[in-house]
């Protein structure tokens, strides 16, 4: 997993990182909120709705199914 800082945290997930949720593993403790589990919609991406952290696939990342 990999995070990139603008105006609004984007971060990027690898096939080996689904299910997407939030909050993640890098984000500190002190400002978690309930773990909420992503649907990504059909461009790879969703985003937090407790903290609006967006996320989205890697390019060429591989998804498999369970």
């Amino acid at each position: 997993m990999n995070t990139a800082t603008s105006q609004q945290a984007v971060v990027e997930l690898d096939g080996k990182d689904l299910p997407a949720h939030c909050p993640n593993p890098l984000m500190p403790t002190w400002s978690s909120h309930p773990r909420v589990f992503l649907n990504l919609d059909s461009s790879g991406s969703a985003k937090c709705p407790y903290c609006g952290t967006q996320y989205r696939l890697k390019p060429g990342a591989v998804v498999t199914g369970h």
